[in-house]
């Protein structure tokens, strides 16, 4: 049976990734270090990690697969998924797959390097906006009948 995965320290779309989970009935995992209301939704489990660096994601990493969805901004973390044949949605509605996951990991190495030689390089991307909520609900609907 397909499992959505939600990497869910950060991710702004939990409540959105529920509805649609529900929707079609698919278990959705929420996967954190802590801090995360659990659901009431019989289908909503929550898996609390052990502290450290990248737990959840080895977590996710571990389990995801063919059928599969996740729902993460961590780039590293969605290649491992792809590579296990799970499908790969960040929360702004982008896709990763095995075309372009290679680049995202290649410029997302690259602006990590650019941000550790230049110390006045840092600030964030853009803020997280309703369009990309908007984007997400439709490319989650779009990819959940696609794993079908």
């Amino acid at each position: 049976m397909a499992v959505l995965y939600i990497d869910a320290d950060a991710c702004p779309v939990k409540a959105e990734a529920e509805r649609v989970a529900t929707r079609h009935g698919w278990r959705m995992v929420l996967v954190s270090n802590g801090g995360i209301r659990p659901s009431a939704n019989p289908l909503v489990e929550s898996v609390f990690v052990a502290d450290g660096p990248d737990e959840a994601d080895k977590w996710i990493a571990e389990r995801s697969g063919p059928g599969d969805l996740v729902v993460t901004t961590d780039i590293p973390l969605a290649a491992k998924c792809v590579a296990a044949g799970a499908r790969v949605v960040k929360p702004n509605g982008e896709v990763l797959h095995g075309g372009n996951v290679g680049n995202a990991l290649a410029m997302r190495d690259l602006m990590q390097d650019l941000r550790s030689a230049d110390p006045f390089r840092q600030g964030g991307g853009k803020a997280f906006s309703k369009a990309d909520r908007s984007r997400f609900l439709d490319v989650l609907e779009r990819e959940v009948r696609a794993a079908r």
